[in-house]
């Protein structure tokens, strides 16, 4: 199957509408009289709209801004989000950007211009388009609140010096556009195409919306209408870069090699070289299960889970998302919580800070650990079938549905990891059935960028975000090993402080309108309340 090529040449070209909206108006765009004649230019210029609408290492950041993840390097951006430090002067990683927006508008306003291309397939480009535009204003608003709606381009720059518009009016205009554009967009292209937007897509965007926004009736009903899909037989097997094509996955972000690379610098252990830009909190790595089920507070108690010895008999997936003290990982041990050695928190600035990294999406280390792992093609997912199963049980929980297809939903995710189902005697209420969902989205999807949405809308984010931000116990990795071949360990050490997290509600709900953005438009004003 062929993936959407990324074109810097047109990207470059489609630039010419600027990046930060509002600052400059996009009229030194393409000129309607050189371009948009035929249905190359649109095939053209659709890519450079795919190429700006979202990014594989953005989603992979995201988790630094929740419980999951800490951000080592402060001018990367999500150091301080994580933290609750953000202001208008310094909003860290931003997503106040409307130059994908400009684009789509500009688009719009032009499709019909080209000859030679059938009806059908113009309506086509206009709905991925659409569907591009909303995904664009659904990540403003849920980080944002008010923005301002824009569906045409404006001539001059004081034209576009517009006020925001309420999250109402931008939640209305996602939800319209979404529901159009299904309507319209195929379940798949022909030729192999793979990487557009389908139907698949805009459902599972609308089902995201509705979650997020708490319709559970409407997400519910939206989530069970996405078919075509199915989970991949293994989780692991999920993120090997030969299968990224697999019957899971509903939308990705494409990349492909000495073109438009994946690049896994920032995420990799010093010791491979890497820069553990992004790396996993104690927390995460306590939100797994035991391979009986069991949490580990639960475990402790019977005996079962060794603090010591912590990694032992654990949720499988807790191998195949995070590196840990003693795992073999592209041919090495890793020893981080042995000083001295090159993955010790205080041996070198690249050394992970809480003696953990992530490791999904990496394994084609194992494979092969000389993999360039700064030049690869995998794609990075945004929607995946286990969200449309997780959305169905959360929405049911919220609805008191308990019922067998509650259970069900997520019995098929934690069976596909080798988890046992559900214990209907232990997880009968509410609020047990609520626990459990949100921890089976948390370890299911860790790393791909849906945290920071999830204990925000669970207005959670205060309970789990205050306080110190500890890493690993230290101490020594043994000889001995686990049948999987991994070192046992013996943390008997005090943990490494990193930081200390402070989250103001309802403040830290959205992040501040940057200072740059209102200077150039004062009618951004007021920012949101606290900054």
């Amino acid at each position: 199957m062929r993936k959407i090529i990324y074109l810097l040449g047109i990207v470059v070209t489609l630039s010419a509408c600027d990046d930060s909206f509002l600052e400059t108006a996009p009229n030194d765009a393409l000129s309607p009289s050189t371009f948009w004649k035929n249905e190359k230019d649109l095939e053209l210029a659709l890519t450079g709209i795919y190429n700006g609408f979202e990014s594989g290492g953005s989603l992979m950041y995201r988790d630094a801004g929740s419980d999951n993840a800490y951000n080592n390097f402060p001018w990367e951006g999500w150091t301080n989000i994580g933290n609750g430090n953000v202001s208008a002067a310094d909003p860290g990683a931003s997503y106040y950007n409307f130059g994908t927006i400009n684009r789509s508008n500009e688009f719009l306003e032009n499709v019909d211009k080209a000859t030679e291309v059938s009806e059908e397939k113009r309506a086509i480009y206009k709905a991925q388009v659409r569907f591009i535009r909303a995904y664009n204003y659904y990540v403003l608003t849920t980080n944002y609140g008010d923005v301002p709606l824009i569906t045409e381009n404006f001539a001059t720059p004081e034209e576009a010096k517009v006020p925001r518009d309420s999250r109402e009016i931008i939640r209305k205009f996602i939800e319209d556009e979404l529901k159009d554009v299904i309507g319209v967009l195929p379940e798949s292209y022909p030729g192999g195409e793979y990487g557009k937007a389908t139907k698949g897509a805009a459902q599972a965007l609308l089902m995201r919306y509705y979650l997020y926004f708490k319709e559970y009736s409407k997400a519910l009903t939206t989530a069970k209408e996405i078919s075509g899909y199915s989970l991949n037989p293994t989780f692991e097997g999920l993120f090997d870069p030969a299968n990224e094509q697999n019957s899971e996955v509903i939308l990705s972000v494409q990349h492909t090699a000495d073109f438009y690379a994946m690049d896994f610098t920032p995420f990799l252990p010093n010791g491979l070289g890497g820069w553990s830009s992004v790396v996993p909190t104690q927390s995460l790595v306590d939100a797994f299960e035991m391979t009986d089920g069991k949490t580990i507070e639960e475990a402790r108690e019977t005996g079962e889970y060794d603090p010591s010895n912590p990694y032992k008999n654990r949720d499988p997936r807790l191998r195949a998302t995070i590196v840990y003290p003693g795992q073999v990982f592209a041919n090495q041990v890793y020893l981080s919580i042995e000083e001295g050695s090159n993955d010790y928190y205080s041996t070198a600035d690249n050394a992970s800070k809480t003696g953990y990294n992530f490791k999904k999406y990496t394994t084609f280390m194992d494979l092969d650990p000389g993999s360039p792992y700064w030049n690869m093609g995998n794609d990075i997912y945004i929607f995946r079938y286990a969200e449309v199963l997780l959305t169905i049980a959360e929405a049911k929980v919220e609805l008191g549905q308990i019922d067998n297809e509650l259970y069900e939903a997520i019995d098929k995710v934690r069976l596909r990891a080798n988890m046992p189902a559900v214990d209907r005697a232990k997880y009968s209420s509410q609020e047990s059935l609520r626990k459990l969902v949100r921890n089976e989205r948390r370890v299911e999807f860790a790393m791909e960028g849906l945290r920071r949405d999830d204990i925000i809308r669970w207005e959670i984010a205060g309970d789990v975000l205050n306080g110190d931000l500890i890493g690993v116990k230290r101490g020594t990795v043994l000889e001995s090993t686990q049948p999987n071949g991994d070192h046992n360990v013996s943390l008997n050490l005090p943990a490494n402080l990193i930081e200390n997290r402070q989250f103001q509600a309802p403040k830290n709900y959205l992040l501040p309108i940057p200072q740059g953005a209102i200077d150039k438009n004062p009618n951004l004003k007021p920012n949101n309340t606290g900054y």
